[in-house]
């Protein structure tokens, strides 16, 4: 037996007895000990609680009142306002250095520069121009969507409208899933102008090659299927950020300090949701359309 469990004998001199030590407790607001199950088991529950909030969201949308629709005007407003300047800087220039040097390097060597333009159906109208679509709509206006709704949830705004019978599902988070689903395939069509310029930059001013060779192969493989995916893929999106920020900001826990830990979980999961929706997503448009595989 230990010697932690062992009744010690009198001390000398006649004392008393020590008593046998108790297991030290945790420290206050110390997260309790979890089996190997614990973390699967929480993000399977939020998950849950993510897939019910969408289905309470629009049913609450398709129910009378209609009050949340003036609500995502002002919303697209103030989305748009704070993602529309860091996006086209963000196309611009990843356009122009990762696909636009890169592809038009490996093009020079084969003396197809012309080919860019097709290469850049594939590149920018497909994959980067949506993607960093989201990650700016997630990382600007999913940040603020969760603060501020995680800030109401400390300081118990959330509550003092239920007991008003306001329902913050209809006034707080209706309007900012339309907004950012509306407004992400919006900020996408602006984002494939602005990559495709980039690409035009690096083939035209940089290799020397000519606008109508640039144009008249991005032209050729530019089809419907192509711009649609685009749309379709970014406005579920914009649907995914809505759901996990609004989800995440309501269920803060923990005060201020807790507000920055629920910000910090939505960007990750926000960006995990989108990797995982575009990499089903373009597996089905592929497979539906095999002909946008080619290039002409």
């Amino acid at each position: 037996m230990s010697g932690d469990l062992t009744v010690r004998g009198p001390a000398p001199g006649g004392g008393r007895a020590t008593p046998p030590r108790a297991a030290e407790a945790p420290p206050a607001g110390a997260p309790a000990a979890e089996g190997p199950l614990g973390a699967p088991v929480r993000a399977m529950e939020q998950v849950a609680g993510m897939v019910l909030l969408t289905a309470r969201v629009v049913t609450t949308s398709l129910t009378p009142p209609y009050s949340w629709r003036p609500a995502v005007i002002d919303e697209a407003y103030l989305l748009l306002r704070r993602c529309l300047v860091p996006m086209i800087f963000s196309t611009v220039f990843f356009g122009f250095s990762a696909p636009g040097l890169q592809a038009s390097n490996f093009l020079t060597l084969l003396g197809t520069t012309d080919r860019l333009g097709a290469f850049f159906v594939m590149a920018s109208v497909r994959e980067f121009a949506p993607w960093i679509t989201a990650m700016v709509v997630a990382g600007v206006a999913g940040t603020a969507i969760c603060a501020d709704l995680g800030a109401r949830k400390v300081r118990e705004e959330l509550d003092a409208m239920l007991v008003m019978g306001v329902d913050p599902i209809r006034s707080l988070v209706v309007p900012r899933f339309y907004a950012l689903g509306v407004m992400t395939f919006l900020l996408n069509i602006i984002a494939l102008v602005f990559g495709v310029m980039g690409g035009w930059v690096s083939a035209v001013v940089v290799f020397g090659e000519s606008t109508s060779g640039f144009l008249s192969t991005f032209a050729s493989n530019f089809s419907l299927p192509d711009l649609l995916g685009s749309v379709l893929k970014t406005t579920g999106f914009g649907f995914i950020v809505a759901i996990v920020c609004c989800y995440k900001g309501m269920h803060v826990s923990g005060g201020s300090s807790g507000v920055g830990r629920a910000v910090n979980q939505a960007v990750v999961v926000s960006f995990v949701g989108i990797w995982v929706f575009n990499y089903a997503f373009t597996s089905t448009l592929l497979a539906a359309f095999p002909e946008t595989a080619n290039l002409h």
